[in-house]
């Protein structure tokens, strides 16, 4: 069983991200001992988006294609409309995301970061959750949408809402402790 010492957590983002889906997760998992890395599309900060306006920028360890999967345990994926929504056009993030759920890490997906999930097409027939305006895109896709603060299908853990980050990221840490997850091709 690894610890939360050991763990090498990613999250993945660009400009637009919900500032707290963000922010939330980096704090909370560092709190609890692991190592989190931040990998954008240039390996340059980004910006995020809070209460309707820019937000805070938050610094890149990364480019998304220098990750390495192997040398992480999960993948964090924090929503807003426009983080995802520029993310899921881009091949190299849409290739890690397929690649994190292939080789059997943990990914965990928060409000409409889900679309990447889809985009990837990862999702089908998996129980999922998402923010609500994407429920149809989640139930197009083939996934089993549940309204629910998370979801959790075999080491693929979503959420719906800021309101739901603490029991995203405690999801996040237990299945961080359970380790690794082999699951069927979706």
């Amino acid at each position: 069983m690894p610890n939360m010492e050991n763990a090498k957590i990613l999250i993945m983002s660009t400009h637009g991200f919900e500032q707290s889906e963000l922010e939330y997760p980096l704090e909370h998992l560092k709190k609890a001992g692991a190592t989190v890395h931040v990998a954008t599309l240039d390996g340059k900060p980004i910006k995020g988006w809070d209460n309707g306006d820019w937000g805070a920028t938050v610094e890149a360890d990364l480019k998304i294609s220098d990750v390495k999967v192997d040398d992480y345990i999960a993948l964090v994926l924090p929503g807003g409309q426009i983080n995802p929504d520029l993310l899921r056009v881009e091949e190299n993030a849409i290739q890690l995301v397929r690649n994190f759920v292939t080789s059997n890490k943990i990914v965990a997906a928060i409000c409409h970061a889900p679309w990447l999930l889809i985009e990837a097409d990862v999702i089908k027939g998996r129980e999922a959750t998402s923010y609500h305006s994407i429920r149809t895109d989640m139930q197009n896709a083939g996934a089993n949408w549940i309204d629910s603060e998370i979801a959790i299908d075999n080491g693929i853990i979503t959420s719906r809402s800021p309101k739901d980050l603490e029991a995203f990221v405690n999801k996040i840490i237990e299945e961080v402790r359970e380790g690794e997850h082999k699951r069927h091709a979706a």
